[in-house]
């Protein structure tokens, strides 16, 4: 091998090979070298110190050139490990360089969920379920210990409940008002009166037993409690008289009433939820439902569904949480009283005769030759004298024979025109009604009458349900002796509703509608009398409360001849502020019959014309000044109206008077009513 071969080998790294021979050396160096002269041998030789690792360092770098790289020995497997350090170094420069975008990249991660969190969260605050539950106090009304909350049906009412002695009572007016009417407190002798229909029981306050017919009856509670000024019925007692059903609950005391039967909805509860107050997640909680629980489905209110529950929650519940929506029919046994009426077997055709004084009872026979067909009259011979319920009497036993002997009855009428009586003082007061019921049904049987036809009219509101009482002790009284007994009233308005027309068809015979006086002598604009769309509302509105065959429809056999004039300047002005001021002309009239109203068209030169909206003829004149104006009934405006009553199987008809009509009426009444 030559030199140039060797030389590669002389400049190669220390490898093992090299450390081997390095390590050699080194152990030379360390000897004792050989003396070559005897001088040498002779000298003594010093004693050594122990070599440190600094000496042996030291050694090295004399032995070692001093060009020659510094080479540092390191253990076996030193060199992996540094190598692997390296490798380790240089990825965590890549790791440095690299990090800030990583950071920037998670911290814009993070800032990410935090917005996405707080977006979800702001999201479920305001669309998520609410967890507020609902004020149930305020809910129910209930604003001291003592009250009860009322669940009424499907409504909640005022809180005018009480719970005495474990038993439930409401107050009167909430009794009178929502379940029973037929309930009356007479404050006159504070007693709690029922009608039946033979007798009216009297409930003492303080008292467990009352009389009926049959004898005393006697309950385990007090029936009636006064608390203050405010009288409280117990429910139980109700109970037996009236078809309700009723549950009391507690947290916070509230009794449940039922007083509808028949046709309900009711569903299941399909999963746990929640009845809230309103239609709306966000809405108080009232009460927590289980899953299979049942609930009434009042109505539906776009994804919600109106309910009420068996413990006397009424709220909302999700649609969805809700399944197996059935209709079921709701029943109690229960047996109503039966208040029997007299009905006859032929349809009625009544006139009112207007007797103001015996002279008058004398034209009988000319009245009934001149009213062909009429089968019942009704003269006016009673009316209330004074307000301890004394009665000022026409009868007249010839009229009564003459009639009677026509194939005519007699329904005598009874009013309270009179003005040295108040109809509230005389209604308010029990003995005043006992009296003036005993003189009226005396006077009626003595004379041997077949009827009483009852027209109290001008009623307050608040005098409504003391009227309605005496209609019913009266019934009681004509019912137990034969008597005939109908009711006048007004054509149904909102603020004649008082008059309690529903009340009138259970315990009356007839109920019959004065369809007249759409406009009359107080009205602030000229009219008709009876336009055919009064008559039918008044006739549509009256057999939604009183059955068909019970309701006789009344219509005017006379009309009003209006007069309308400018009002001044000075007029206007005083009227300021008051309905007349809404007026620019000042109104008229009179009342005359059919024959007589002609008359007076014919002479002032006017020709009716045919009113087809108001179904009546028309006529107009001018004369000095004034405009003349008459809407004329006649037999072409009377026929509509007995459509009307065949159409909607009425009981008959009555009119107002006898004496303002013309002679083919009659006939044209027979037509549609015999």
């Amino acid at each position: 091998m030559d030199e140039r071969e060797e030389k590669p080998k002389m400049k190669r790294t220390a490898n093992s090979a090299d450390k081997s021979k390095l390590r050699r050396v080194e152990d030379n160096q360390d000897r004792p070298r050989k003396s070559k002269n005897l001088a040498d041998t002779k000298t003594p030789t010093k004693k050594r110190r122990p070599r440190t690792k600094e000496h042996e360092s030291e050694g090295r770098s004399r032995l070692e050139p001093k060009h020659a790289t510094k080479k540092k020995v390191r253990p076996e497997g030193e060199g992996v490990r540094r190598n692997a350090h390296l490798r380790a170094g240089r990825a965590a420069k890549k790791r440095k360089k690299k990090n800030p975008i990583k950071k920037f990249f998670l911290i814009f991660l993070l800032l990410i969920i935090i917005a996405a969190g707080a977006v979800a969260a702001l999201y479920w605050i305001r669309y998520g379920p609410g967890q507020e539950k609902a004020d149930l106090n305020e809910y129910y009304g209930i604003e001291t210990q003592e009250q009860v909350a009322i669940i009424l049906d499907s409504e909640v009412i005022e809180a005018k409940g009480r719970i005495i002695e474990g038993v439930t009572y409401v107050d009167y007016p909430t009794l009178r008002d929502y379940i029973s009417s037929r309930f009356y407190l007479d404050i006159s002798e504070n007693v709690l009166l029922y009608t039946l229909p033979n007798e009216v029981l009297r409930i003492e306050p303080g008292s467990r037993e009352y009389n009926t017919m049959e004898g005393v009856q006697s309950e385990d509670y007090t029936i009636l409690q006064t608390l203050g000024s405010d009288t409280y019925i117990a429910l139980e007692f109700v109970q037996n008289y009236t078809n309700i059903d009723f549950e009391t609950f507690e947290e916070p005391n509230r009794v449940s009433i039922i007083t509808q039967w028949g046709e309900i909805t009711v569903a299941e509860v399909k999963s746990d939820t929640q009845v809230r107050r309103l239609a709306g997640i966000k809405s108080p909680i009232l009460t927590e439902l289980a899953k299979a629980e049942q609930v009434v489905v009042l109505e539906d209110e776009g994804d919600w569904k109106k309910v009420r529950t068996d413990n006397g929650f009424i709220g909302y519940v999700k649609k969805d949480t809700l399944q197996a929506e059935t209709t079921q029919e709701r029943v109690r046994e229960f047996e109503e009283q039966i208040y029997t009426n007299i009905s006859r077997d032929y349809m009625i055709n009544l006139g009112w005769h207007q007797v103001t004084s015996q002279i008058a009872n004398q034209s009988i026979s000319e009245v009934l030759a001149r009213s062909p067909g009429m089968n019942v009259i009704s003269p006016t011979w009673f009316s209330i004298a004074d307000n301890e319920g004394n009665i000022h009497s026409l009868v007249n036993a010839d009229y009564v024979a003459a009639a009677q002997q026509a194939g005519v009855e007699v329904w005598a009428l009874v009013d309270n025109f009179s003005p040295e009586m108040d109809s509230h003082e005389l209604l308010i007061n029990a003995r005043s009604r006992e009296n003036m019921a005993n003189q009226l049904v005396d006077a009626v049987l003595a004379a041997g009458i077949e009827g009483i036809n009852l027209d109290f009219e001008s009623l307050r509101e608040e005098t409504g349900e003391h009227y309605v009482q005496f209609i019913r002790e009266l019934s009681v009284k004509c019912r137990a002796n034969g008597i005939v007994l109908s009711v006048d009233n007004y054509v149904p308005r909102i603020y004649t509703a008082f008059y309690n027309r529903k009340e009138q068809g259970v315990v009356a015979d007839y109920v019959i509608i004065m369809g007249y006086d759409e406009h009359y002598s107080g009205s602030l604009e000229a009219g008709p009398v009876a336009s055919l769309a009064y008559v039918e509302e008044g006739i549509l509105a009256t057999i939604a409360e009183v059955p068909p065959e019970k309701v006789i429809n009344g219509v005017p056999f006379y009309t009003r001849i209006w007069s309308e004039e400018p009002k001044t300047e000075a007029e206007l002005e005083s009227q300021l502020g008051t309905r007349e001021s809404e007026y620019q002309t000042k109104v008229s009239s009179k009342a005359v019959g059919m024959v007589e109203a002609m008359n007076i068209v014919q002479e002032a030169g006017a020709v009716p014309q045919w009113d087809d909206v108001a179904k009546l003829d028309y006529a107009t004149w001018e004369e000095d000044g004034i405009t003349y104006k008459v809407w004329l009934e006649n037999a072409a405006s009377l026929e509509p109206r007995l459509q009307l009553m065949q159409q909607h199987g009425l009981a008959g008809t009555a009119a107002w008077k006898i004496g303002f009509e013309t002679p083919d009426i009659w006939e044209l009444i027979s037509q549609y009513v015999n």
